[in-house]
């Protein structure tokens, strides 16, 4: 015997049926009692409304259930359309969980969430490596410049004689890089180091 239907909607030759109270089509059929022939059909809906269901029998639940279409794919309804006391019942069953349902489920799960978060990932590394090779080549471009513009200017005021007199300052290592250029760690890009922008690839701090 089938003890319990949810039905998502039911029609009786061709009219909406559901709730007497609140009129809903989203509803469950309960038999009530162990013995078919005393046993009573009971309705739930949604909005939770009971009543007693005189034009259903016991066997009438499990003529609907044995006529239902049952699902293959995620995208199928469980339908039913049987006859019952000369009326036609046809409806839509609520659907049980399928092996493609899960494989559904899965996928979207993949392709929605976890995929864009990998790749967002992903980007954000490459980013977190190129960005310091970016820079370390736009530094070394603009001390290129510094150095051909100083050149350029001592060439044209004449040059200059050198002091015999001078001492030159003492030179402070830059703690944080080696000879003003810093290893890189990264398996992406073939440049293994860039320019330390504490002292400018100078190697000195003041």
């Amino acid at each position: 015997m089938a003890s319990q239907l949810k039905i998502i909607a039911m029609t009786v030759d061709g009219c909406p049926y559901g709730c007497p109270t609140c009129g809903t089509d989203t509803f469950s059929l309960e038999a009530h009692g162990l013995v078919d022939a005393i046993a009573t059909v009971w309705g739930n809906c949604v909005n939770y409304h009971s009543w007693e269901d005189f034009l259903l029998t016991p066997g009438d639940l499990d003529a609907i259930q044995a006529a239902s279409s049952g699902r293959a794919r995620a995208e199928d309804d469980d339908t039913f359309e049987v006859v019952i006391g000369g009326a036609l019942l046809a409806g839509i069953l609520h659907p049980e969980l399928t092996a493609d349902d899960l494989k559904k489920a899965a996928r979207f799960h993949w392709q929605r969430i976890i995929k864009p978060a990998i790749r967002k990932q992903r980007q954000r590394a490459v980013r977190g490596v190129t960005r310091p090779v970016k820079n370390a080549a736009k530094n070394t471009v603009a001390h290129a410049k510094a150095a051909a513009l100083e050149t350029a200017w001592g060439l044209q005021a004449g040059g200059h004689q050198p002091d015999p007199g001078y001492t030159p300052d003492p030179v402070n290592a830059c703690p944080f890089c080696t000879e003003g250029f810093i290893k890189l760690d990264t398996h992406l890009h073939d440049t293994t180091s860039v320019r330390c922008t504490v002292c400018t690839g100078t190697g000195e701090i003041d």
